[in-house]
């Protein structure tokens, strides 16, 4: 079974076409490639389908980073 971190890439991987060897501390909303508002709503959905939460409206604001997207499945119980 895919760790947690295996799966949260996964959903970035697919969310803005992302090589395996990304440098996930660098992926940042609006300065990685194609994380524009509309990919971010597609992004927010995926983690939801995956990781079967329901991300509130100030979580998804916050949501600047994939560092931040880790803090915010920490925070809704996802630590597996």
């Amino acid at each position: 079974m895919p760790s947690l971190l295996d799966r949260l890439q996964s959903v970035f991987r697919t969310a803005f076409n992302l090589p395996e060897n990304s440098n996930w501390n660098a992926l940042i909303y609006g300065e990685t490639r194609g994380w524009d508002s509309v990919a971010h709503m597609a992004l927010i959905a995926a983690l939801e389908d995956e990781f079967d939460i329901m991300i509130d409206t100030d979580d998804v604001i916050d949501m600047s980073s994939f560092a931040k997207a880790r803090e915010i499945l920490a925070k809704h119980g996802v630590t597996t």
